[in-house]
């Protein structure tokens, strides 16, 4: 099963490496292995949510997701993405932010003869405000999380009184709102308060939009009288099989949070290179295949029902990054701390799994803290 579901992605590996090894020879090689490290260690969060709300989708959905989905993230976020902020910041035009990227002169000024700044430096530059979008899209997914009560808790002398505190109306809403406030008030520079304040609130209502039109088209479980299952029905983050219009909502987030996972990774690829196609292949074709690859397998083998505090590991790693990505306006974050903090929280969630496990299975029962969990999703 593992050579079944890692196969592709260990195929698309061999042909990267050798694509990079006839475009830039040992050298592009080696850092395109770095690059897909980097983007496996960054994203590995983002594989746990993925599967999360993959499990919920229909059949169909899922291989639209796996397909089409991977795609875009290849392609769209770790390439052209990339390039339409160059050419939006810049004023050129495609062709030639392609070509300026793909061949950044000595002299800026063969390009601009105002003297601006190059193909990295303008990527670089339009992080504040994709940083303020990001992050307050996934701080909203995660104060969603850890603001609702469930059965089932990790940190429980922290997340059951979140969890009572989140019976205040509109609590997560509140929570994110100061915290952009704060971060445009104190950490962004001044040159950029305001994109980063609109910037922050379209991350916020695109987050509102997307779950909430999931939850208005969501068909909720009916147990085997003909009843809904009290809870099947809600966000991103429950359970229901979730097809039609719900299914392309759940998809529609997905890729949305994909793109606030990628660009911090697209970003952090420039410490390391700024050549296009290099970053393409060592974060798109590598790591964004081994991320969907890991996705599969955390559904095929029903891992997060194996190991139940992985889901909550995943938020909390989530809102790690959130806040890194708030703090990353105004001042530099190394991307080794971003990825090793979202890494050593699952990898705790993980132990933490394992030894709730044996203390069951010593019992010789379940837990207060168990709760029924779906089984396995296939996905062909």
């Amino acid at each position: 099963m593992v050579l079944r579901i890692f196969g592709l992605s260990f195929a698309v590996t061999v042909v990267s490496i050798i694509i990079a090894a006839l475009y830039g020879g040992p050298q592009a090689v080696l850092l395109v292995v770095i690059l897909s490290i980097l983007e496996i260690s960054l994203s590995f969060d983002n594989a746990v949510i993925n599967a999360t709300v993959l499990r919920r989708m229909s059949e169909f959905w899922q291989k639209i997701f796996l397909t089409v989905g991977i795609v875009i993230a290849v392609f769209g976020m770790r390439l052209v993405f990339p390039l339409v902020i160059v050419w939006l910041a810049s004023g050129l035009g495609p062709v030639l932010a392609l070509d300026l990227a793909l061949n950044p002169p000595a002299d800026d000024a063969a390009y601009f003869p105002d003297g601006s700044p190059s193909y990295e430096t303008l990527l670089t530059d339009a992080h504040p405000q994709i940083a303020a979008f990001g992050g307050m899209f996934l701080l909203m997914l995660f104060l969603g999380f850890i603001l609702e009560e469930r059965e089932i808790t990790w940190l429980s002398w922290l997340e059951k009184p979140l969890a009572r505190a989140g019976k205040l109306d509109q609590l997560a809403v509140i929570v994110a709102g100061g915290l952009l406030l704060l971060t445009a008030s104190y950490i962004a520079p001044e040159d950029t308060v305001s994109t980063v304040m609109v910037a922050g609130v379209l991350g916020m209502i695109t987050y509102i939009a997307v779950n909430g039109l999931g939850e208005l088209f969501n068909t909720p479980e009916e147990d085997e009288n003909g009843e809904v299952v009290e809870g099947s029905s809600g966000g991103p983050t429950e359970l229901a099989k979730a097809t039609g219009k719900a299914g392309f909502f759940l998809f529609l987030y997905l890729e949305v949070l994909d793109a606030s996972f990628s660009f911090d990774g697209v970003i952090g690829a420039f410490a390391i290179t700024s050549d296009p196609i290099i970053i393409a292949l060592g974060l798109g074709f590598v790591g964004a295949m081994f991320v969907r690859s890991i996705t599969v397998f955390l559904v095929r083998k029903g891992t997060l029902s194996d190991y139940v505090y992985l889901e909550h590991g995943a938020h909390w790693a989530i809102g790690a990054l959130a806040v890194i990505l708030l703090v990353s306006i105004g001042y530099h974050v190394n991307e080794n701390v971003t990825g090793l903090v979202g890494v050593a929280l699952i990898g705790a969630a993980f132990i933490s799994s394992i030894l709730r496990n044996r203390k069951a299975a010593a019992a010789g029962g379940s837990s207060d803290n168990d709760v029924d969990e779906p089984k396995p999703v296939t996905i062909s």
